[in-house]
């Protein structure tokens, strides 16, 4: 497995390695288990004769002020061996420096998707995700790109900049990768309380509920969202949520009906840390 720091070294590793299908793996590092299932994925995509490129790099562009920046876990050693234990070819680790000259002047810009949801709620976010997510594209040279979709936001988002921009990528989502209880592994999970852990996975089981009623012929978004927001503050004092959204699954957009693909989407703080997850009805 190749560990490269900088982008002279990343250049000359695609150059060898031109011709084989590169599927590439972005991530900010703290990896588990849901990580590791993107990378088993990239790997049957890539196949016997392909190559896993893992980054591994926390995006300042995509913190706003007064998140968690500084404190975002870095555990590099620990990440390059589950990524080493599940396929990868090669992990692009680069600096800060490397990626964004201090007189850099342009940056990418979505317009519609990022303006709900998570968008509302962190601007600048999705600006940030989508100029690195950019960037790598274009340093790595890879095929495919796979993502989680716990972050359903932004993976209709950067399904939405590979069309508008013409990158020649194809996109692959993945499902959410979850704990035994249910709630979805996240790198920020480690920043709970024990009480606060305790109660998160309210979360999914709201989500769950609210599918249930679906199924069961409920097809307003105003009762559903009524129903999750009820069972999380129920069941999770210690939330309090930031949003409960009924959404067209690739605009994003409110529905006024549940009869086409939709994707409910919440998120909720405990203290200061920020989960969020997602179930699509269909």
């Amino acid at each position: 497995m190749n560990v490269i720091n900088n982008i002279r070294q990343l250049r000359s590793w695609s150059t060898i390695n031109k011709g084989a299908r590169c599927v590439l793996v972005p991530t900010m590092g703290a990896l588990h288990e849901g990580h590791a299932a993107l990378i088993r994925a990239a790997r049957e995509i890539a196949g016997q004769n392909g190559n896993v490129a893992v980054s591994i790099f926390v995006n300042p562009l995509q913190f706003g002020p007064g998140e968690d920046f500084s404190k975002y876990p870095r555990t590099l050693i620990e990440d390059l061996g589950l990524c080493r234990d599940n396929g990868a070819d090669m992990i692009f680790a680069p600096k800060a420096d490397d990626l964004y000259p201090p007189d850099r002047s342009i940056a990418l810009y979505e317009t519609s998707l990022s303006q709900l949801l998570c968008g509302a709620s962190r601007p600048g976010h999705f600006e940030g995700v989508c100029t690195i997510v950019a960037k790598l594209f274009n340093l790595v040279e890879c095929d495919d790109a796979v993502f989680g979709k716990k972050d359903y936001q932004q993976f209709a988002i950067i399904r939405r900049m590979v069309r508008d921009l013409d990158f020649n990528v194809v996109l692959h989502g993945i499902e959410t990768v979850r704990e035994a209880d249910g709630l979805a592994m996240s790198s920020r999970n480690r920043y709970m309380t024990p009480e606060e852990r305790a109660q998160a996975p309210a979360i999914r089981a709201a989500l769950v509920a609210a599918r249930d009623a679906w199924k069961n012929g409920e097809r307003a978004p105003s009762a559903l969202q009524q129903l999750i927001t009820q069972q999380i503050q129920e069941k999770a004092p210690l939330g309090r949520i930031d949003y409960v959204a009924a959404a067209d699954a690739t605009t994003l957009q409110p529905v006024s009906a549940t009869s086409e693909l939709v994707v409910i989407a919440v998120a909720v703080f405990f203290g200061a840390t920020r989960l969020i997850d997602n179930i699509e009805l269909k």
